[in-house]
């Protein structure tokens, strides 16, 4: 596919992952799909191209929209919990995830809808501004636009406001170690347990994801927590579901929050029906019975599923209610206040109330 990508254009910056191939083509190697390109030609996520003989980012400085949101949307439970984070995000994606729930945004081929323009400083001083205790990259993945990522992170951090990553986790050894080095925090989309559902649904691999969790884990201090979205038919199996949180358990511990959440009809999957809540805690209860400690449910309104307890006395320490928290038992340091134990997460204070608000913001960078 030629499309117009330009070097001149002040949104399109060299790409740091990529290489030639015997062949003429050159091969970008931010993530597992490696896509080899002609010249003109674009990747799969649309936003990374070649052009003037090297693999360029077309979409720098330009996002889709930004939003105040609860950080326990992205969703965070164990991070800076009831703060605000300010959130972005620009256009494509590097997986074809049939279910897509942001479609518009990562499936995107129009480049101008990218309305909204800001660079990394603009963004720190916006989230500074409007109170925000981090900044999220989300909406479409982050690792598809990892310069600018990379520079917005860093331009928060130098403000003390965190770096948030919503993301699939379909990401190259190399490329992976960049990104995640300048970030606080992440929330990883394991989309289901076989690969045959990657191929078929996300037209990708289990693999990558599974070896960025396992880094995370073990190779960076990264706070990072997991969400598995349930279809019905697809990913909901009593199997599954112990597969994958025997997983987690061996390779991750106990104490890595997971996050079941509903599916509702979408993008191509609109003739699958809704996932009962019955069956978010189902899974919660296999979860709990592999051992992990914290386990959630989303996109539903459930009591049990929202609540925090305590690993050492068994007090509930948080209580939820979709993104609103109620009840708050931890002190500033996130140690359960009846017995004392640390309850795993990056807690610096007291609880933030900023609530299920949702405050769309516009940035307008020079």
């Amino acid at each position: 596919m030629v499309a117009d990508i330009s070097l001149s254009d002040r949104f399109t910056v060299p790409g740091r992952y990529w290489h030639r191939l015997d062949d003429g083509r050159v091969q970008c190697d931010v993530c597992p799909r490696e896509c080899r390109l002609h010249e003109g030609q674009r990747g799969l996520c649309f936003v990374r191209g070649r052009v003037d003989d090297q693999v360029v980012l077309t979409s720098y400085g330009r996002s889709s929209g930004f939003c105040v949101d609860p950080v326990e949307k992205k969703p965070l439970n164990h991070f800076l919990p009831g703060s605000a984070v300010l959130s972005f995000g620009t256009a494509g994606c590097d997986l074809s995830c049939r279910f897509c729930q942001n479609w518009d945004i990562s499936k995107s081929r129009e480049i101008e809808r990218l309305s909204d323009a800001a660079g990394p400083e603009d963004i720190a001083t916006a989230a500074e501004r409007l109170g925000c205790r981090s900044v999220a990259m989300t909406y479409n993945d982050p690792t598809i636009f990892l310069e600018y990522a990379v520079d917005v992170a860093d331009a928060c951090r130098a403000r003390g406001i965190r770096a948030v990553l919503v993301t699939a986790g379909y990401v190259n050894d190399d490329a992976r170690r960049e990104l995640y080095a300048h970030v606080d925090a992440a929330n990883v989309d394991l989309k289901a347990f076989t690969d045959d559902f990657y191929r078929r649904v996300s037209a990708a691999r289990l693999q990558p994801v599974l070896d960025t969790l396992v880094y995370l884990r073990h190779e960076t201090d990264v706070w990072f927590e997991i969400t598995t979205l349930l279809i019905p038919g697809h990913n909901d199996s009593d199997a599954e579901i112990g597969a994958e949180c025997a997983w987690i358990a061996e390779n991750l511990g106990l104490d890595v929050p997971l996050h079941f959440t509903a599916f509702h009809p979408d993008f191509k999957m609109r003739d699958v029906p809704p996932t009962p809540p019955a069956t978010l805690s189902r899974a919660r209860g296999i979860a709990q019975q592999h051992g992990l400690r914290f386990v959630s449910t989303g996109n539903v309104h459930d009591a049990d599923g929202g609540r925090t307890t305590c690993p050492a006395c068994g007090e509930a320490v948080v209580e939820r209610d979709w993104y609103v928290i109620g009840r708050y038992r931890l002190t500033d340091e996130g140690r359960c206040a009846s017995c004392g134990a640390a309850v795993p997460g990056r807690y610096d204070g007291p609880v933030g109330r900023w609530g299920a608000r949702r405050l769309p913001v516009f940035l307008a960078g020079s």
